[in-house]
């Protein structure tokens, strides 16, 4: 038996950048889209521990940049190859496609199979799927530049906008937000000149972000192993410049720096327990229905009086991310290069 390895396939934002580039994208847009890779920059250097810590228990550690995917794991043996996929995308980004490429080569992989990287990154196909399995998801038109393709519900309280397929919860504009489905539709085609995308637009939902990370460091974990944290960033919702401020490479180099404080991140538990065990029942679901399974992240709004609204998963979460870290030590005990090693081996070495 060949000696057993972790493959890590990433996107490096470069790649992005050119292509973007290349398809007539504003380099203003163009730094705005790529930023979304910031986690395969900020998880480079740390090659080098996750190597050390794969090798403290038998494994070998391969980091693989996306276009070199198709040849590196053409080939590989099946009983000896562990492919996790850093980041995802079926637009703008082409991560998706590396559990496809494990899939056909035969590989085992960490994270969910190649079917909810593309489901993930479709908002509105995503949403309609959880609103399927009766999770608590708001239910969404879609727009594109300023057409209606689906009309969203009625609301009392305005409506939110934001990008279909950019992987973002976020709302872009401080006037994401709006107040009538007039405004919604222009905003649908500013967003279409900016990033030619089309836009889900759901009603507004009240409450507080929060942020359930899990990592099944150990297989046989469940939604016990979640954290389920506040993020509270003093905003409404993220925009376009607030996700650049921390996951951008001026972001992260602010933050590595201490020029740029990071959202506070307080367990729901502590204030919310009830809120908590929903969240929980909504992770169990996603396993069971979804198949979500690995790594994964979900947000939320949660209200004071308990209602959990579900915004979206993720299958490819930052691992890198202060978020994700903070989740890592706090559950498990572990540093971030630890912690991946460890469950890698895990599914070797059934530890």
């Amino acid at each position: 038996m060949h000696r057993p390895t972790l493959i890590l396939v990433y996107e490096p934002e470069a790649a992005c950048r050119t292509r973007l580039a290349a398809k007539g994208f504003s380099e203003r847009h163009i730094v705005e889209v790529s930023s979304y890779l910031a986690q395969s920059t900020d998880l480079a250097p740390e090659f080098s521990a996750i190597e050390e810590g794969c090798a403290d228990r038998g494994l070998g550690f391969l980091p693989l940049a996306l276009d070199d995917a198709a040849t590196g794991l053409a080939g590989r043996p099946g009983d000896s190859t562990l492919v996790w996929t850093l980041t995802d995308g079926i637009a703008y980004f082409r991560g998706g496609a590396a559990p496809a490429l494990a899939r056909l080569n035969g590989l085992a992989t960490i994270g969910a199979d190649d079917s909810l990287f593309a489901l993930c990154q479709d908002k509105f196909r995503s949403g309609a799927v959880l609103s399927a399995l009766g999770l608590p998801v708001p239910l969404a038109g879609l727009a594109a530049n300023g057409k209606w393709l689906s009309q969203p519900p009625g609301s009392e309280r305005g409506w939110f906008v934001k990008p279909n397929r950019l992987g973002a919860k976020i709302g872009i504009w401080p006037d994401s937000r709006c107040d009538t489905l007039d405004e919604a539709l222009a905003l649908s085609g500013r967003v279409h000149e900016a990033y030619r995308d089309t836009v889900v637009v759901q009603p507004y939902v009240p409450g507080r972000n929060v942020r359930a990370s899990f990592l099944a460091v150990r297989p046989e974990a469940g939604p016990e192993a979640l954290g389920i944290v506040f993020v509270d960033s003093g905003g409404d919702f993220q925009t376009m410049d607030d996700s650049l401020a921390l996951y951008g490479e001026t972001g992260a180099e602010a933050i590595a720096q201490d020029r740029q404080a990071v959202p506070e991140l307080i367990a729901v538990e502590e204030s919310q327990p009830e809120a908590a065990k929903k969240i929980r029942a909504v992770a169990a679901r996603l396993m069971q229905g979804l198949g979500l399974r690995d790594v994964f992240s979900m947000d939320f709004r949660v209200e004071a009086d308990d209602t959990v609204h579900l915004i979206e998963f993720e299958v490819a979460p930052g691992l890198p991310c202060f978020d994700f870290r903070a989740y890592c030590r706090s559950i498990w005990r572990l540093g971030l290069a630890e912690a991946m090693a460890e469950t890698a081996a895990n599914r070797f070495f059934g530890r």
